[in-house]
């Protein structure tokens, strides 16, 4: 992946979490996601008085392309902090997030944790959630 889409990607992030429902929290987490073929895909964390109810981000982005059929995600961005602010430090994918993306990153795929579209970290699944257990684990 390009430094230049690699930044495309953050700047997808950072305008989905504009579109954030969080009206308890007030902080707004945007992610935008690449599939192999090219599609991509945004979502903002929508917020629920009952917390439980409540959708991170990530999984916004993830269900619209499975709902679009796609099922493997090359690339993924996320961005947060609080509402009318710029982010002040990096916001990582939750557990249960990292759990959805180990069901449909692909092999090689890319998460990138950002500040803005030059400040931003790069990591692996594996890195964030080593020894993850996925559909391979159930055969």
């Amino acid at each position: 992946m390009s430094e230049q889409e690699k930044q495309e990607l953050i700047r997808r992030a950072l305008d989905a979490r504009k579109k954030a429902y969080a009206p308890y929290s007030h902080f707004q987490v945007g992610a935008a996601l690449v599939t192999e073929d090219g599609s991509l895909y945004q979502g903002g964390n929508i917020e629920n008085a009952s917390y439980g109810a409540t959708c991170c981000a990530e999984r916004t982005a993830v269900f619209q392309a499975v709902c679009d059929g796609k099922r493997r995600i090359k690339a993924l961005a996320v961005a947060g902090g609080m509402e009318g602010t710029e982010p002040a430090d990096y916001a990582y994918p939750c557990g249960i997030c990292r759990q959805v993306l180990q069901e449909f990153a692909a092999a090689d795929m890319v998460l990138i944790v950002a500040r803005s579209v030059t400040d931003y970290r790069e990591y692996s699944l594996e890195e964030l959630l080593p020894y993850g257990f996925g559909g391979e684990s159930i055969k």
